[in-house]
């Protein structure tokens, strides 16, 4: 499953919408995508689980890169 993920960069301050960024995690679960992301020192806004008309559009986004949990 690929999961999109929105957060902060900086988890000290306070989210700014503008500030958003996302990256996609295939893991079999939101927990494992939260374990894989728990050293980076990032602010997660939320976790979304992608399905496959999503996912499509998503990977026309020349920002699309996908990490493995």
């Amino acid at each position: 499953m690929i999961y999109k993920v929105l957060y902060q960069e900086n988890a000290a301050e306070i989210p700014v919408r503008e500030h958003t960024k996302s990256l996609y995690i295939e893991a079999s679960s939101e927990r494992k995508v939260r374990e894989s992301l728990k050293d980076k020192q990032i602010n997660i806004e939320f976790i979304q689980l992608l399905n496959e008309a999503h996912l499509n559009y998503e990977q026309q986004s020349p920002f699309y890169k996908l990490e493995q949990a």
